[in-house]
């Protein structure tokens, strides 16, 4: 994370007449690195949709530092234990175009800035976060594809080398589960588990039963990570939980975030979901709206609560909010993404705690 001190402040003309200038007093321009303390819970990042991600505290407002990523890299993974961040990135020579090179690239936390990178197959389908996936272990790392052929790279971050690529048709995202793997949403309604040895290899695989339907309710693709495994929501309010167990996908039972009083309220938005494990909270973006408004933004978040399968709270917006994130720490904070600004609100009373001015529209994630 650098920082640039300088006393030229007025123009480029007043700064490039005072470097030539002769005798004492000209200060020199100087460039220093601040290194970074452990992170906070309730750090998140800003991924402008053109460019770099900035990384702020939700506790104060304050700017922590910048993560220079590609235009193509919609999301980061944090490895906490190792220290390091990875983005899955692809490079042009000549910025849009030219000769292409993909990337798993490592930033250092205490820096912020590239600490390495290991080459991957030219694929990498940089749609939304469920791209990128770190599994359990922390040693290896997924980068989905499509090239349009559907595939997943597996990368080991321990050994700094690319393992091999499984092919994936039908199937899209990964999505970490708690034994050595990750599960996949298919086309067909079902989900695909994917098994890895202590190689990276692939050991196994396995399909769900069809759960759900593409065509009469699809779900959205952005599920939300619980401690067991991953939170379902469809566009018309419908959610269940999926994990794996003795290499099987159980899918829990599916229940209504609707109420009687509910009629017209469906969920949307870019990031339409996020959780919250201390209290076993599910917290969705809400707006009014008929079939295939999935991607209108909210004008509330709703908080329900898993085990009694029932909403405890509703927090309106000034103005409709385009994603959600919940950071944990000692007051559990939610993050609404509202033009280019953050609003924070204490999520246990709904109020509005500060606003986090970052000029610029993108997606929340998780530090």
């Amino acid at each position: 994370m650098r920082h640039t001190h300088s006393r030229c402040g007025v123009t480029f003309l007043a700064c490039l007449l005072a470097s030539t200038a002769s005798g004492a007093g000209v200060a020199t321009e100087t460039i220093s690195t601040t290194e970074l303390g452990p992170a906070a819970p309730t750090w998140f990042v800003v991924k402008a949709a053109l460019g770099a991600g900035y990384v702020f505290d939700a506790a104060d407002g304050e700017m922590i530092g910048t993560l220079s990523l590609t235009p193509w890299t919609p999301t980061v993974r944090r490895h906490a234990e190792r220290g390091e961040i990875y983005a899955a990135e692809t490079h042009y020579s000549r910025r849009h175009d030219g000769e292409r090179t993909d990337v798993l690239r490592i930033y250092a936390h205490e820096t912020l800035s590239p600490a390495g990178e290991i080459p991957i197959p030219k694929k990498i389908a940089a749609l939304h976060a469920h791209y990128l996936g770190i599994l359990s272990g922390g040693r290896f790392v997924t980068v989905y594809n499509m090239t349009p052929a559907q595939s997943v790279s597996v990368v080991d971050v321990e050994n700094r080398r690319f393992v091999g690529e499984i092919s994936t048709p039908g199937c899209a995202v990964t999505l970490p589960t708690s034994e050595p793997g990750f599960l996949m949403m298919c086309g067909n309604g079902t989900l695909q588990w994917i098994g890895l040895d202590e190689n990276g290899g692939e050991a196994n695989r396995v399909r769900s039963p069809s759960f759900f339907s593409v065509e009469d309710d699809p779900l959205f693709d952005q599920p939300t990570r619980t401690p067991a495994g991953w939170q379902f929501l469809s566009f018309a309010g419908q959610t269940m939980e999926a994990r794996v167990e003795n290499d099987d996908i159980v899918i829990g039972e599916s229940w209504s975030i609707l109420g009687e009083d509910d009629e017209g309220w469906r969920p949307g938005g870019g990031q339409p979901a996020t959780f919250h494990a201390g209290h076993d909270l599910l917290v969705v973006l809400m707006h009014q709206g008929g079939v295939d408004t999935q991607d209108q933004d909210g004008t509330e978040a709703w908080v329900l609560d898993r085990g009694t399968q029932r909403r405890i709270g509703r927090i309106t917006f000034e103005a409709p909010a385009s994603g959600l994130l919940v950071v944990e720490g000692d007051e559990p904070l939610l993050l609404a993404s509202i033009g280019g600004s953050v609003h924070v609100f204490e999520l246990a009373t709904g109020i509005r705690a500060r606003v986090v001015q970052t000029n610029r529209g993108g997606s929340l994630l998780r530090y």
